[in-house]
């Protein structure tokens, strides 16, 4: 006969096994839709991956076209500086308004970055415009780790991370032959452009396979002026390791 200790080790046992199933990361995980979300998203990173470090490759072409090679560092220095600044309060909208809309809308304006920086007529309309990039590509990184860790549970999120680093690396690969390719075969323009029909694709997949994902429960608060502070820190940190040494010795 088991004994009342038994009884309650066995309880103890299907509760926790109800939890374990019920979870919802291992119900999303096995969503048909979960595989066009992971598909969307690497697209996605692989083009803001690709869109910070493309421009080295045809400085040539870009400060010919445009001129002021003495603003060109900031080309770069805008898109770092957006990006960095928006990752931080990006990852709180989505926990607070759900990954679906901060992502989209962080794509969307990335992609009207890439057409402002394709139409640039100089060196201060492309600065602006990779600054616009930047403020786009700032909420893709922290929502796309965050939407893994809704989809999978913590003993698989290591695999699909993994994919997800894997496209850095690709794209670090492919920077100099793309960019070598475009200029030579179309435009320096055509770095910024061929984010549009890409991202116009992965932007209607993401739409249709992202629905639902909105949050349950009370939204926390948002910290408006602690979100303040850390932009202002991030930008300021920024600038000094920017301009240090170099416009300020």
């Amino acid at each position: 006969m088991p004994g009342p200790d038994d009884i309650t080790s066995s309880t103890d046992a299907i509760a926790v096994t109800t939890v374990v199933i019920d979870s919802p990361a291992v119900v999303e995980e096995h969503h048909p839709r979960t595989f066009w979300i992971i598909a969307g998203m690497m697209l996605v990173l692989f083009l803001a991956a690709l869109d910070q470090t493309i421009v080295a490759t045809v400085a040539p072409s870009v400060v010919s076209a445009l001129g002021g090679f003495n603003l060109f560092a900031w080309v770069f220095a805008a898109y770092m500086l957006a990006s960095t600044a928006v990752t931080p309060i990006a990852g709180k909208l989505s926990d607070t308004y759900g990954r679906r809309w901060v992502y989209l809308i962080g794509f969307a304006v990335f992609m009207v970055g890439s057409a402002l920086s394709g139409a640039s007529q100089s060196m201060e309309w492309l600065i602006f415009s990779r600054g616009v990039q930047g403020l786009g590509a700032g909420a893709l990184f922290p929502v796309s780790m965050a939407t893994i860790a809704d989809l999978y549970p913590p003993a698989k999120r290591g695999k699909v991370q993994g994919l997800f680093a894997a496209v850095f690396g690709v794209s670090s690969i492919i920077v100099p032959t793309a960019g070598g390719y475009l200029v030579d075969s179309v435009s320096w323009r055509w770095i910024f452009y061929v984010n549009l029909p890409t991202g116009l694709l992965a932007l209607v997949v993401l739409f249709f396979a992202m629905r639902g994902t909105a949050p349950r429960g009370p939204r926390p608060a948002i910290d408006y002026l602690g979100a303040a502070v850390l932009t202002a820190a991030i930008t300021t940190t920024l600038l000094i390791t920017i301009w240090g040494g170099s416009t300020y010795a």
